[in-house]
This record gives C-alpha cells, sequence and structure tokens, in this order.
C-alpha cells in the first residue's frame, strides 16, 4: 500500500465529477395566450449547461433587465448554487400564471430560448456560430422599453424586447412570446452566418431575412410536443368545445376528419395564428396569419402587393409551412387507430413535432449551401435540397423533398439549380477541371489565405471575374451527424466580389441600367460564391451568384431604383426596429420600404 504523500492522487470529489452537459428551464410554449385548460401552455427545454451568473449571464447570452422608459433595472435571475447548481429551475413545477406575473421568469424564458435556438443552429451546422457583431455575448433586454415592438441591433449588440398595455388593461410583454423571441434570435444569427444577406439587393433577399426568422419561429414551435397536443384539432373560439371533451375523457384522442391537410391547416396554423394573441399582433404584425390564410398560387410574386419584402416574405413563410402540414398529414394516413376512425393524441403530436424538427434542421443547414450574396427563393429552395440530400440520401420517411418541390411550385418558386441528376433542384457538382495540386487542405480547413490561393489558381475554371475586388470572407469546418448517426464532414468558404462601376459603363457587362438613371451615378456590383469542399479537401458544390450575371444584376438595379435606394439620402442599412415597427402598423400595405 502506498503510503499517502505529495503525488498521491487527491480523493474524489463532487466537483471533479464530469459536469452535466444540458440543463432543462421552464419556458411558455407560446404566448400566454395559447392556453390549455384555462392555464397558458408551457414547456421544458433543454439548453447547453454552463457555469451561469446573475441575470441570467452566460458564455453567449447575457440577459440585462434594464427598462429604459421607467428607468428601472429589475432584480436579476439568480442561479442555485451547490448540488444544484447545473440543473436548477427556480420555476419548475409553478403555476404558469403565476410565473408570468414574475419578471426573474420572463428573464428566464428569453434566456432559454435564446440559447435554444443557439444551440439548435449548432448542432445542425455541425460548429459554433458566431454573432453578427464583435463580441461573445448578445445582450437581451426583455423590458428594454414601453412600446409594442421588439428587434435585434447590431449596433447595440442586443435583442430588445417591448411592452404594453393590451385591450384589457392588462400588461403584454413580448419578451413571453415563443415566436416572437426565436424570430429575433434569428436575425441576429443570420447576421452573423451571412453578414451580407441585409445588403441591399432583389425584393427576395430583402424578404428573406424576415421570412426565414418567421420559419424558424414557428418551426421551433411546432417541434414541441406540448404546443402540438394542444392545439391539433381545436379551432377558434373552440375552447369550450374541448373542455366538453376532456370532461367526456376523450382528450387522449384525435378524429381522422380533423388530420386531413385542410383541416390541420385551419386547426394548427390558422387556429394557432388567431390563438396566439390579438394583442401580440401589434408586435408581430398579422403576417403569420396572413401566411397561413395564404392559398397556393403562382402568381402572388408577381402581384404588385408582394413586391414589398414583408408581404413577399409571407409567401416563403407559406411555402414551408404548407409542405410541413403536407408532409405530417400524409405520415399520419400510415397510423393505425386507437379506436375505430381515432388515433392517439400523443402519436399525432409525436409526428408532428418530428417532422417540424427535421423541416427546422434543413432550414438551418441551408444556409450553408446558399450563395453568400444577392439570395433568392429559388436559391434557397436548391440549398434545402441539397442540404437535406447531403445527410439523408433516403427520403423514403417523410419524403419531405418531394412535398418541398411540390408546395413551392404551388407558390411560383422553382429550384435556382436545374441539375442534381436524379433528383430535381440539387446543386450540381463542379464540371470543370481544378487544379489541387499547390493546395494544401489541412491549411484550407481554417485559412481564409488558402482558400484564396485554391480560388485564385482556379478563377477562371469557378468563374471568377477577375477586374473585381475578391476576399474569402470566411472558412467554416463542419462536423453534422444524421439521422442515421452517419457524419458529414465539410468546409465551407464563402468568397465575395466587389466592382464599382458608373451607370454608363454597365452595358459593358450587359447589365441593363433602369430607365432614368443618371448615366454618371456610381453603382456597386456584388457577387459570391459558397464553396463546400468533402473531407478530403475536394471541391462538392460551388454555389454562385456571379457578378457579371447580367440577368440578375439587372433585376437587382432596377428593384433597388424602384425602391429608392439610388435617391440622395437613402439610408442604405437595414434597420430591424423600423422594419419591425412598419410590419406591426401594416405599413409596408401603404408606403414602399426605402433602403
Amino acid at each position: 500500500m502506498t503510503a499517502p504523500g505529495k503525488h498521491s492522487p487527491p480523493p474524489p470529489s463532487r466537483s471533479r465529477l464530469a459536469p452535466t452537459r444540458t440543463r432543462t428551464l421552464t419556458v411558455i410554449a407560446q404566448d400566454p395566450s395559447v392556453t390549455l385548460r384555462g392555464q397558458p401552455v408551457t414547456a421544458q427545454v433543454e439548453v447547453p449547461a454552463e457555469a451561469l451568473g446573475p441575470g441570467p449571464c452566460g458564455y453567449r447570452v447575457h440577459v440585462i433587465d434594464y427598462d429604459a422608459t421607467a428607468d428601472v433595472l429589475y432584480p436579476a435571475w439568480t442561479p442555485a448554487t451547490g448540488a444544484d447548481a447545473d440543473n436548477g429551475d427556480p420555476f419548475a413545477g409553478a403555476s404558469p400564471k403565476a410565473a408570468i406575473d414574475d419578471p426573474r421568469f420572463h428573464q428566464q424564458n428569453v434566456y432559454a430560448l435564446v440559447m435554444r435556438t443557439l444551440a439548435r443552429f449548432e448542432q445542425a451546422l455541425g460548429r459554433r456560430v458566431s454573432w453578427g457583431f464583435y463580441g461573445h455575448q448578445l445582450k437581451v433586454a426583455p423590458h428594454a422599453f414601453a412600446e409594442a415592438n421588439a428587434f435585434y441591433t447590431q449596433r447595440d449588440q442586443a435583442l430588445l424586447f417591448g411592452y404594453f398595455p393590451g385591450e384589457s388593461g392588462d400588461m403584454v410583454y413580448s419578451c413571453l412570446s415563443h415566436d416572437v423571441v426565436v424570430h429575433e434570435t434569428t436575425h441576429a444569427l443570420v447576421d452573423g452566418l451571412r453578414g451580407r444577406y441585409t445588403d441591399p439587393s432583389s425584393p427576395d433577399q430583402a424578404a428573406f431575412h424576415e421570412g426565414f426568422a418567421d420559419v424558424v419561429a414557428l418551426l421551433s414551435v411546432f417541434s414541441l410536443r406540448e404546443v402540438v397536443r394542444a392545439l391539433v384539432d381545436r379551432r377558434p373560439g373552440d375552447e369550450p368545445r374541448g373542455a366538453e371533451r376532456r370532461r367526456r375523457g376523450a382528450d387522449t384522442l384525435v378524429r381522422r376528419e380533423d388530420i386531413t391537410p385542410e383541416r390541420l391547416r385551419e386547426s394548427v396554423l390558422l387556429g394557432l395564428a388567431q390563438q396566439m394573441g390579438q394583442e401580440l399582433s401589434r408586435v408581430r404584425g398579422q403576417p403569420l396569419r396572413r401566411s397561413a390564410a395564404l392559398r397556393p398560387s403562382p402568381a402572388h410574386l408577381a402581384a404588385t402587393e408582394y413586391e414589398v419584402p414583408h408581404r413577399r416574405g409571407e409567401v416563403l413563410v407559406a411555402a414551408m409551412m404548407d409542405a410541413f402540414v403536407s408532409v405530417w398529414s400524409a405520415r399520419l394516413q400510415t397510423l393505425g387507430d386507437q379506436e375505430p376512425g381515432r388515433l392517439s393524441r400523443d402519436r399525432v403530436a409525436e409526428e408532428g413535432a418530428d417532422i417540424a424538427d427535421a423541416l427546422l434542421t434543413m432550414s438551418i443547414r441551408a444556409l450553408d449551401y446558399a450563395p453568400p450574396v444577392h439570395i433568392e427563393f429559388g436559391d434557397f429552395l436548391s440549398a434545402l435540397l441539397t442540404a437535406d440530400h447531403e445527410i439523408r440520401p433516403d427520403d423514403s420517411r417523410f419524403r419531405l423533398r418531394r412535398h418541398l418541390l411540390s408546395s413551392f411550385a404551388a407558390y411560383g418558386i422553382q429550384p435556382a439549380s436545374r441539375g442534381g441528376g436524379a433528383e430535381k433542384g440539387l446543386w450540381a457538382p463542379p464540371h470543370a477541371e481544378l487544379v489541387y495540386e499547390r493546395s494544401h487542405f489541412e491549411s484550407m480547413s481554417r485559412s481564409r489565405d488558402e482558400v484564396f490561393r485554391f480560388v485564385w489558381e482556379n478563377r477562371a475554371a469557378l468563374g471568377l471575374y477577375e477586374g473585381a475586388y475578391s476576399r474569402v470572407l470566411s472558412v467554416r469546418p463542419c462536423h453534422r451527424v444524421g439521422p442515421d448517426g452517419f457524419v458529414l464532414r465539410e468546409v465551407v468558404a464563402e468568397c465575395v466580389q466587389i466592382l464599382t462601376v458608373q451607370a454608363r459603363e454597365l452595358r459593358e457587362l450587359g447589365v441593363r441600367a433602369p430607365r432614368g438613371m443618371d448615366p454618371e451615378t456610381e453603382v456597386r456590383l456584388e457577387g459570391g460564391m459558397t464553396l463546400v469542399f468533402d473531407e478530403y479537401g475536394r471541391l462538392k458544390f460551388n454555389v454562385q451568384n456571379a457578378i457579371d450575371d447580367a440577368a440578375r444584376q439587372s433585376r437587382r438595379l432596377q428593384a433597388l431604383w424602384d425602391f429608392g435606394h439610388f435617391r440622395k439620402g437613402a439610408s442604405h442599412p437595414r434597420r430591424f426596429a423600423a422594419i419591425h415597427r412598419a410590419r406591426a402598423l401594416g405599413l409596408s400595405r401603404q408606403v414602399r420600404e426605402e433602403w
């Protein structure tokens, strides 16, 4: 037996045990107006565990509960200590009505939803995701001001949530709305992943930020089984009938007649849209209700009212949610009856939540397969299909890609890629011969200079425009895990090109200048490519919107001209505060947005 000494191992202690990887926190599943048995629907969500400080304050999110209108700093949510430090949820088992009256629960709610959204992005993309500003911590103010608004601000590195009195006189808090919190968090994440998507561009790009944030928010809500279970067959004004059914013990079953695509659209989409708080329509406007009610038509995008970015984004949301309902209904038809003509409510909710989660993962991963500039809806569709095909070639369970193609086509959106082999819409691999001999893949997986060397060596084959300023913006190694445990290793790099010319010089590129533009007007053209390399350093995809794509550049310049971009004194950056205010007030239907 070895005598104790300075080289002896220390005795085991709790502090040396492996820490937990996640913690569970209670959140409002949708918003306080969505109730079950008279109580707001809550959910327990898992977020990454970390050593939290008061706020909560963690390594990526810092909740600062300062009310600028009232000049009040609320007491901060304080983490548990000791044995429960990693798992403490002060609102576990608490009455939902009591929780929503406690500012500390508001702080927990925003922290948990922001961290859950961040974790979903990192899980889907297979890497850490940075914010779109120079800093590690996103500041979140759950009671920022007394105003019916909520927005992300890059300048302040923050999400700011307002509050306001409702029609009943009770205070309405936007920080308690699941989809509002996730929507704003998505703006911050997309800003970090595709910083050029807020640049002046086409109507589709102007609409994409808002539409994509709505898609992520809605799918995040529908991936919670508690929400789906509560609303699957409930329509607006249906609470009394639902209560009567529960008294009769029928709450565990769903009638088959209530799971057709049309009935699901009415109950889950339209029902949720109308129950999610008429009060909060002053924050989110009516895009969810309009998107849920928007019937398929290829004529939408050509209509004048859908030239406005807010309305145009609703078409993207409608196409995604139509695909969700179609896949869900088709899947439910394969389930056996619990009783004649009735299905298990839990199984119906499970299928809906699983499909929403799969579509959410697809949507997030699509960003890595999308062009870095001037995205259009067709680009996003091809990115969706390719992202899913790469990690999940077998689409036989849900047939998500088939339903997405059908739903998007019904709304007038065709995939940008005409290639892809046996499946329509996938990005095609590069056909040109590429030079790899002078590139070092180990360095290419982390060095922008090494990737630029590869791009320069292959500039003709890749379609680089030599007369423009070129720069590699990012290099991101990814390790994605498929549903079968298969690991896909890739490196994703963004390269952009910039060329500034006068309007009279556009004709040399085949680009049409807008009618009435002064020939001496300075015009900035941008192009770019997303390069996706496999684990051996070979290029799989070159997703490109070239700077000399005359048709796309002509469409872009005409749209910017129509929306006042070239007007003297026009503001170029998009301001999410003003955008959301216009969206809530419905101003976008009356006046054109300016850049």
